[in-house]
């Protein structure tokens, strides 16, 4: 089973409403977040760093977002925050917006309450591991049904660390909706700690731990509702699929897009009065204040007929920050 937040998640269609950087209740020695995240109260849409209500809802806009997903740190920590953004995408988008969060403690009805009053459709809980395989019986099936009752979809998210029953069993009780198991990976912000565990990446790849993957597929993989979400599918699909949505979104005339969502096009510093003089359509480039950028195929054909002197091929990301991928120089 996938859910409605994955779905939207695999076609690219979820922005990623990081609200609040600390997690006061442990120090897992997984966690992902680089040191950029780490321990910090910013806000960031995607890849941006939100300094008003309204960079949020330009940034949804940029990639047609289907709906949001929330995430941390830990989101309940910044209740406040966490509730106005998700009541902003609400209000701006409408109730087709649909919105996820991630979280890393139980909360209580209080919680759960003003979650759904402020809009959130799904929460996705991510229990200690320390607990798992002994959480019936305890807070943590409490919040399951309280989710429930108060019109939230509750379900876990969890890293593929170990096979781990409990979670089955939950689902057969009715009460989580769904369990997504995500491929147990390293990266930037946890591969000391993971190393120092013991773990090691499988051969071939660049994130994806070695070990659980076939025990948790044949433990669990079975079961109708548990959803196992592979690095391979993370970056060919999710990534993938949104940056390629914000890509021809925001896309010049002039500007090709690649098979993995990039933008390129052609960079000069020849003034911009050569276009003009050579009759080029505007439609083909657009003038910076230092350099104009012009359809890559054009610039090729003016350098090789001598019309231009110099110029590059950009390729870059269609993300906020247009991080540049690569640049090849044309002489």
């Amino acid at each position: 089973m996938i859910s409605k937040g994955c779905e939207q998640c695999a076609m690219g269609g979820k922005m990623v409403m990081f609200v609040y950087g600390y997690c006061d209740q442990r120090d897992c020695f997984y966690c992902p977040l680089g040191e950029n995240r780490k321990n910090v109260t910013d806000v960031y849409a995607n890849e941006r760093l939100v300094e008003s209500d309204e960079d949020v809802i330009e940034e949804a806009k940029r990639m047609e977002a289907l709906g949001s997903s929330i995430t941390g740190g830990e989101p309940q920590e910044a209740l406040d925050k966490t509730c106005h953004y998700i009541s902003l995408l609400k209000d701006e988008f409408g109730e087709d917006h649909h919105i996820h969060l991630y979280t890393g403690i139980t909360g209580g009805r209080e919680n759960m309450r003003r979650l759904a009053e402020a809009g959130l459709d799904e929460i996705r809980f991510h229990p200690p591991l320390e607990l798992w395989g002994d959480m019936h019986g305890t807070e943590w099936e409490d919040i399951l049904y309280i989710a429930r009752e108060e019109g939230l979809t509750p379900a876990f998210e969890i890293p593929g660390i170990r096979a781990e029953p409990e979670f089955l069993e939950f689902l057969d009780e009715g009460a989580a909706e769904f369990c997504n198991i995500n491929e147990f990976e390293m990266s930037d912000g946890n591969y000391r700690r993971m190393q120092q565990k013991g773990y090691e990446l499988q051969d071939g790849h660049m994130s994806a731990v070695d070990g659980s993957k076939e025990a948790i597929l044949d433990q669990m993989g079975h079961h109708e509702r548990v959803y196992f979400c592979t690095s391979v599918f993370k970056d060919a699909a999710q990534h993938r699929n949104r940056l390629k949505r914000m890509a021809r979104n925001i896309r010049r005339p002039f500007d090709d897009v690649t098979d993995d969502g990039t933008l390129v096009y052609g960079k000069t510093h020849t003034p911009a009065e050569t276009f003009i003089e050579l009759g080029v359509p505007e439609e083909f480039y657009t003038i910076k204040s230092n350099h104009v950028e012009v359809a890559w195929w054009l610039l090729e054909e003016m350098i090789e007929e001598g019309d231009i002197d110099e110029g590059e091929i950009v390729e870059q990301y269609p993300t906020y920050d247009g991080t540049v991928v690569e640049r090849t120089p044309l002489a």
